[in-house]
């Protein structure tokens, strides 16, 4: 009932739209912008209006730009999401461009999952150029940092695309004073500009003695990870990414240039913290807190037993079950259920039930020590695996860092592309941990296939549920406050195989998702990492606040000039034959 509420509420605020086209201007069309308006857009833009060729076109003979050395260099750094970055169209997933021009010869070749034109911004005025044009001339307008995006939500056929990748630049403030505001914020912040990735934020804190709260990809980049939410390895520590904001500077979809802050266009500051990228505006830079740098404890485990064991499970409940003490005494972790696995790269040779990876402990007090994280966690492994005395193997390693970057330097990712893949999330709460274990264990076991990972981030709990974001709020899922574990399932198939797309799609969402929804159902989803089409994604990404998020889209945006899916405000519109026109 509730997207139909929504749709209907749509139609009722677009009033006398009815004079308005149906659909998105298209190539080809008397409704598209002709040569010369594109050409009056680029001499306003100094030059740099693009329209560039499919990436992998240069591994195709019938297409202009084919250019078989370039297409090997291409090839390669396909598999790479740091390549993906530095493209003005190119996204880590093909399935958002819809195989539409791979780098492999033998496939078909178009442009038409690609922008046509890309404003290659460097400043707001760019950003604002690119919004205006859009706007006026019925354009489908989308927004690229990265396109480190598992929704797809950063590319579009027969659309502008605002790539901001090239808007540089850092600073940093002994104390704050948000634009319009009386009073200065104590503490160490960092203004960065709309193109920068994580790794250098990362970096240049570093060298400064500071540590930010950041994504575990060093090719994320700030803007598409804030709007989120953004979870990471402090998030348990600190809080959101979302709840560090100060201060942000964007363009509305009306072309207005705004600063946002406590003081100051306060609905929208609420809005773009939590409420989802390419909604309400495009970012162009943010300021955000950061934190003085601490050694940091990093344990990587191995607890493995044989495939097929119902004692594997019990344990895996035991454990998780233990999360919430875990995050009391200063935790985090990225770990992973791993039924009937192999990984040669993990030295595991012959197939296990295995939960592996990485548990974090920041050294904020003289007791969180390496010996105290090692000890944590044999004792955990030995109490959950007490009931069945030599069938589990364990390993524990324990290196400590002087901080946060020298660990996460050479450890951030995942940093691959170039797949046909789409994810599935859930956030489970503490009561489903330290509730009834029974319907932990069958949960995770139905939610996980043999051969298959699912997450089990320790990335929410008190430091998340704690957290107080400026202005007294903000709209970040209201289920991560209740949340310890962020659980993500994927789903892949190869290019081209629509049976298979089909039935790991279904899967995905209907059974090993839907697993989790059953065991944890008043939770929700973390949207920067989730099934695009999650039913009910209102409430699934924004719980109660997506009410209030709805209106402040309707008031910023009533033209929906920017649209994405699944995002606050699209219920008006739908994709036919790849071409958005309104319901």
């Amino acid at each position: 009932m509730l997207p139909y509420l929504y749709q209907f509420l749509g139609f009722v605020s677009l009033g006398s739209s009815a004079s308005q086209p149906k659909c998105k201007a298209i190539p080809g069309t008397s409704s598209w912008p002709s040569d010369a308006q594109w050409a009056h857009l680029n001499t306003s833009l100094s030059g740099q209006l693009l329209r560039p060729s499919p990436p992998g076109a240069v591994c195709h003979p019938t297409q202009p730009t084919f250019d078989p050395l370039a297409c090997v260099a291409v090839g390669t750094g396909w598999l790479t999401s740091k390549w993906h970055t530095e493209n003005p169209v190119s996204t880590l997933g093909n399935n958002w461009n819809n195989d539409t021009c791979l780098p492999i010869p033998t496939f078909p070749c178009t442009g038409k999952g690609y922008p046509v034109y890309v404003v290659n911004a460097t400043t707001a005025e760019d950003v604002k150029k690119g919004v205006d044009f859009a706007r006026e001339n019925n354009v489908r307008l989308v927004v690229k940092g990265t396109g480190h995006d598992y929704l797809g939500r950063s590319v579009a056929p027969s659309s502008l695309s605002i790539w901001t990748h090239y808007m540089r630049g850092l600073s940093f403030h002994d104390g704050f004073k948000p634009e319009g505001c009386k009073k200065s914020i104590e503490g160490n912040a960092i203004t960065a500009a709309a193109g920068t990735q994580m790794l250098e934020l990362d970096e240049q804190a570093h060298l400064r003695n500071l540590t930010i709260v950041s994504g575990g990809a060093g090719t994320v980049g700030v803007g598409g990870y804030l709007t989120g939410g953004g979870h990471g390895a402090l998030s348990s520590t600190y809080g959101m990414a979302a709840d560090q904001v100060l201060e942000m500077k964007v363009v509305t979809p009306g072309g207005d240039i705004q600063t946002i802050n406590e003081c100051q266009n306060r609905d929208l500051f609420w809005a773009m913290r939590g409420g989802g990228g390419s909604t309400f505006g495009v970012i162009t830079s943010v300021t955000i807190r950061a934190f003085p740098s601490t050694e940091i404890h990093i344990a990587t485990f191995l607890l493995s037993t044989g495939p097929g064991t119902d004692g594997f499970w019990d344990a895996m409940a035991n454990i998780l079950s233990q999360y919430p003490t875990l995050d009391e005494q200063g935790l985090s972790g990225y770990a992973y259920l791993a039924p009937n696995f192999l990984n040669p790269d993990w030295n595991i040779t012959n197939p296990v039930d295995g939960f592996a990876g990485t548990f974090l402990l920041p050294a904020l007090s003289s007791s969180n020590t390496s010996a105290s994280l090692e000890r944590v966690l044999k004792t955990l492994f030995a109490d959950a695996t007490a009931a069945y005395p030599g069938q589990f193997f364990s390993s524990v390693s324990v290196k400590s860092f002087p901080d946060f970057w020298a660990w996460y330097k050479d450890s951030n990712g995942p940093l691959d592309a170039g797949q046909n893949q789409v994810l599935g999330s859930w956030l489970v709460d503490g009561e489903t941990l330290t509730g009834n274990l029974t319907v932990l264990k069958e949960g995770y076991r139905a939610a996980t296939p043999p051969g298959h990972l699912t997450s089990v981030f320790l990335v929410g709990g008190k430091g998340v549920r704690d957290a107080k974001p400026r202005g007294g709020g903000n709209s970040v899922n209201p289920a991560w406050r209740k949340a310890y574990i962020h659980s993500i399932i994927g789903a892949s198939w190869n290019p081209f195989d629509i049976a298979e797309e089909k039935k790991q799609k279904a899967l995905l969402t209907d059974v090993y998702v839907e697993a989790l929804r059953k065991m944890t159902p008043n939770s929700g989803a973390y949207v920067n990492e989730a099934y695009p089409d999650e039913p009910g994604f209102q409430h699934s990404f924004w719980g109660e606040n997506y009410k209030h998020l709805f209106a402040i889209k309707r008031k910023v945006d009533p033209k929906d000039v920017i649209w994405c899916h699944p995002c606050v405000g699209n219920e008006r519109w739908e994709l036919v034959d790849g071409v958005l026109c309104k319901k």
